[in-house]
């Protein structure tokens, strides 16, 4: 009997009938106690675990307690190990794929025993299913295995015209499933089943990323752990939620930022086809925080990272190793790069299929630190970290741009930028002036933030010192085409770290905030990401060679026909005062009118990512914009006036749901006026209700200053908007109705089904 569990926080200690069994330190791995000599069989049993999470051990919010999966694992003696089977495809082909399967198996009991292996291999359908006959076999292998021991055996199957797992939309994320059987004596003793793609993955220095023969730009953001309104308990369907809404955005690749996660949600992005970066340590023995894990990284880093590597391994979406996010040992020479050079060798031993890195916001090229690694991870030097004038003569780090150093020194390596932008913003609130600069630092003198209020401009020109606009690192990016792509600083708003304004409750950095919804950036960076749909649908049908052929042809152009118009245009006070428009698009060239009179048409020139018009003087109606793209008409989009608040709107993500007691609905809020158009600036304080068998989990607006509790019913909405989250009551079924209201405003109403039958997570 094992206790299983994926992730504790933090110094976890198990005991069993007042026996300390054992622990582990490291909040965020999964690990495993083996409780088999301390259950009293046929009594009573009292497992009690005790958690310790002292305060400043982590530069974000931690979470605490039990907030991932405890299992109680029961086996025979004779069983699999715990992740105890590896599958690698090292040949891949149109024609047929070569898997090599490893599996692991303990005998826990006093005497040598023979076992026999076999394996089966199925497709899995969209929904994770096996479908048909099995598509390869390993027949029956008998070893022999010593008391209280265990042995690894090793064999091999051909898959036939196998269908790859790769990112979309050129590509499919098909998954397979081994199940292997374990007989001793001709019985069955166990059974495990290993879930795994098919695809092949090179690092070219000079294009990157080449997955299945095609090019893929990473087009990535970094994600903690947390779950906005949720915590930091993992749950399955809210991660899901943001892995759509970033997936909407264009986003192929995930950094999870700075530990490995939840097993669930890497189960998640196998399905749904994002590349990973899978990460273990924020620190190594220098400290950032003064309880965080340099406190017992000399006696735990190899137990920790073999158990991230050991558990992640088999998961398709995982294509790179990181073993380190700006440690302190960066600075150190040669003793630094020790450490480095030492975990590498770890990764090595336990998956020589993916390269490591470990992400550099100081050690420079010269320096033999990232000679350790296999891919080389910038985070803001790409870019350059605080070049601008106002900087200058200061005694805080300044970087030029690195990219070229970088490739100079190591033309042998794949390198992006791990960490970009890091660009600040609170949604929907427009600060003036508004700086002429591609980017600008935070500062109450050029309109980037507001101190007093804590609010940063939303026109996504201004970032953190150390960071850059999206449009700066579009820039650099394109000026340096041999960088692989960028991982974004980051995807979702995230408890802790409030920077600039450090009595917020959460980051102001996302591209997206903290109850889900889309900032203005989050467009900026559709228009540049969103590839061919059409191109999308046609790859998705052919196969290995056409792929090949097809990736040199394909410019992953954004063909979305997108635009978004900032900023709102409710500026009752500012009539006759000048309130620049700005424009993200997929298309190149522009013209605005306001009430009817142009603005002016305008065209990206080289390096440019949105059209401005800056010189716009506000008055009531509407922003219309026409844009062209190469000539031809593309799209349009309008923005208006809006009357004061009338009524209520309520949208439901998905209107069935399980009734698991973890399946959930996300509901959002609009305030709207008598016309029912949204008003992006409403404040409304709105009051949810539920009616039937469900119950409201959380509400939020995404404001980082609004210190409301999250089980609060009461939310005021922030700029115009404000959500619920609901779950079904375990068991029960039938209609719920959810109910918003507002003083003085006409009530809305969502109905929701629940059941065992709601829609699959």
């Amino acid at each position: 009997m094992y206790l299983d569990i994926d992730g504790a926080m933090s110094y976890a200690t198990v005991w069993l009938n007042g026996r300390l069994v054992g622990g582990w330190p490291y909040g965020y791995n999964s690990w495993r106690v083996d409780l088999t000599p301390y259950v009293e069989f046929g009594a009573r049993n009292q497992l009690a675990i005790r958690l310790d999470n002292p305060p400043e051990s982590a530069r974000w919010y931690p979470g605490g307690g039990l907030y991932r999966d405890v299992r109680l694992t029961t086996t025979a003696p004779v069983h699999v190990a715990q992740w105890g089977t590896t599958v690698t495809t090292p040949e891949v082909s149109e024609r047929s794929a070569t898997v090599h399967l490893a599996v692991e198996v303990d005998n826990t009991t006093g005497a040598p025993v023979q076992v026999q292996v076999e394996t089966e291999f199925f497709e899995l359908d969209a929904q994770g299913r096996p479908q048909g006959e099995a598509v390869a076999r390993i027949p029956a292998v008998g070893f022999d295995i010593v008391a209280g021991g265990s042995t690894k055996a090793t064999s091999r199957a051909q898959i036939a015209s196998p269908r790859l797992w790769g990112p979309p939309p050129t590509q499919q994320p098909n998954l397979y499933l081994a199940v292997t059987t374990v007989r001793r004596g001709g019985r069955v003793v166990d059974r495990v089943e290993t879930r795994f793609g098919i695809r092949d993955v090179q690092w070219d220095p000079d294009r990157g990323v080449i997955v299945n023969g095609e090019h893929i730009v990473l087009n990535g953001v970094n994600q903690h752990h947390d779950l906005g309104a949720l915590g930091a308990a993992f749950n399955r369907r809210a991660a899901q939620r943001q892995l759509e809404i970033l997936r909407d955005m264009g986003v192929n690749a995930i950094r999870m930022a700075h530990n490995p996660p939840d097993p669930q949600l890497l189960e998640l992005t196998d399905r749904m086809g994002f590349l990973v970066i899978d990460e273990v340590f924020d620190s190594w023995e220098k400290k950032k925080t003064p309880l965080d894990f340099h406190l017992v990284f000399p006696e735990w880093h190899e137990a920790d990272l073999r158990a991230m590597l050991r558990r992640d391994r088999n998961h398709p979406s995982v294509i790179l190793w990181s073993v380190g996010n700006e440690v302190g040992e960066q600075y150190d020479g040669e003793e630094g790069a020790a450490i480095g050079r030492r975990l590498v060798q770890i990764v090595r031993e336990e998956d020589p299929t993916r390269p490591a890195t470990a992400s550099m916001n100081w050690a420079k090229a010269d320096m033999p630190f990232p000679a350790e690694f296999d891919v080389i991870n910038l985070n803001y030097q790409g870019e350059g970290i605080r070049q601008e004038p106002e900087f200058e003569g200061t005694e805080r780090i300044r970087t030029p741009p690195s990219y070229p150093a970088f490739r100079a020194a190591f033309p042998d390596k794949v390198i992006f930028g791990s960490e970009t932008a890091s660009s600040l913003s609170t949604r929907g609130t427009y600060l003036f002036p508004v700086t002429p600069l591609q980017s600008a630092p935070v500062r109450d003198h050029n309109g980037g933030g507001d101190s007093a209020r804590q609010l940063v401009s939303a026109y996504e020109l201004y970032a953190v010192d150390f960071g850059s606009s999206a449009d700066k690192v579009f820039a650099t990016l394109d000026r340096h085409p041999y960088v692989a792509g960028e991982f974004v600083w980051n995807g979702f708003d995230y408890l802790g770290e409030p920077t600039p304004y450090y009595s917020a409750r959460s980051s102001y950095s996302g591209l997206i905030d903290l109850a889900g919804f889309p900032k203005d950036r989050f467009y900026l960076y559709q228009a540049r990401w969103r590839p061919d749909l059409i191109v999308g649908a046609f790859a998705e049908r052919i196969k290995f060679k056409a792929v090949l052929l097809f990736s040199v042809l394909w410019s992953p152009r954004p063909d979305l026909p997108m635009a978004h118009i900032l900023p709102h245009w409710n500026w009752p006070g500012r009539e006759g005062e000048v309130t620049p428009v700005h424009v993200f698009t997929s298309g190149d060239e522009a013209e605005l009118f306001l009430n009817g009179v142009s603005q002016g048409r305008k065209k990206k020139g080289p390096y440019q990512y949105r059209l401005r018009w800056d010189e716009v003087v506000y008055e009531p109606g509407e922003l219309h914009v026409r844009v062209w793209r190469g000539g031809r008409e593309w799209t349009e989009a309008r923005v208006q006036t809006t009357g004061a608040p009338a009524r209520l709107a309520l949208e439901a993500d998905r209107t069935a749901i399980g009734n698991d007691g973890r399946d959930l609905s996300f509901i959002t809020l609009r305030v709207l006026d008598a016309q029912g158009r949204a008003i992006r600036n409403a404040d409304s304080l709105v009051r949810f209700e539920i009616e039937g068998p469900a119950t409201l989990v959380a509400t939020d607006n995404g404001d980082p200053r609004d210190l409301t509790a999250f089980p609060s019913p009461e939310r005021r909405a922030f700029s115009g908007m404000a959500l619920a989250i609901v779950r079904a009551v375990p068991g029960q079924s039938g209609t719920v109705r959810v109910v918003a209201r507002s003083e003085g405003l006409e009530p809305a109403t969502v109905e929701l089904r629940v059941g065992d039958d709601g829609e699959p997570r």
